[in-house]
């Protein structure tokens, strides 16, 4: 059976379409910051096309992005980092919760009204669920954790402590700086989707370049944007 290409029906290449996504989503650019991007290198395209192929595009590409790294990430059941923060939709909080592994990896993003018992376990769940149980759990000191854990049979898991959470607080300022960018969320299904695919995005492109050589790093960043160019390809 032949794969049909997803662009089939766009007049627009390919590896335009990647790169409007990638810009939009990575870097806390507007819409119209990247149609100015992609009018500068002589592309003519709308904010609105923009905005429609991130829509369309953005989780295909962060789906295949996490069919490929989850096989390959067995290292991250070893020690998780959980955390939430506040996000105001048309003036009302809601919460973001992330789980992080001990590399900066974002393995998992959940979006709820409420931040109780309720709302842990079902977090909780879904990422064990996707990535299996971790040996490690590191959280602040809020209950809803313990008392989701309990329930879960993973309460030895737990580890709370001063400053051990720092990767998972550290982890929210790229998303931090993206929601400025977007001027806020107007709707609990748009941030659920939009955190999804950026934590992909991020995870993908994120080498950690204090960590390594300068010719090191130059590989890796080339081999992350060789993989993207051929993402979703026929």
């Amino acid at each position: 059976m032949i794969k049909r290409s997803p662009f089939r029906y766009f007049k627009t290449s390919p590896e335009v379409i990647r790169l409007a996504v990638m810009l939009y989503i990575r870097f806390p650019l507007s819409l119209r910051n990247v149609e100015d991007l992609l009018h500068e290198r002589g592309i003519d395209v709308s904010h609105e096309a923009v905005r429609y192929w991130w829509h369309r595009f953005g989780p295909m590409f962060a789906a295949e992005i996490r069919k490929r790294r989850i096989s390959g990430m067995k290292s991250s059941r070893w020690r998780w980092h959980l955390d939430e923060v506040f996000v105001k939709i048309n003036g009302e909080r809601h919460y973001l919760w992330r789980a992080v592994d001990h590399e900066g990896e974002v393995l998992e993003s959940f979006v709820t009204k409420t931040r109780d018992k309720a709302a842990a376990l079902k977090f909780l769940r879904k990422a064990m669920r996707k990535h299996g149980r971790p040996e490690v759990i590191v959280t602040d000191r809020l209950r809803s954790y313990g008392a989701a854990l309990k329930e879960l049979g993973a309460a030895d898991l737990q580890e709370t402590g001063r400053w051990t959470n720092n990767r998972a607080e550290n982890s929210h300022l790229p998303f931090r700086r993206r929601e400025r960018a977007m001027l806020r969320f107007r709707r609990m299904r748009s941030l659920q989707k939009f955190a999804a695919v950026h934590a992909s995005v991020y995870n993908h492109f994120n080498q950690d370049r204090s960590l390594s050589t300068r010719p090191n790093f130059k590989l890796n960043r080339a081999a992350a944007l060789a993989e993207w160019r051929g993402l979703c390809s026929a």
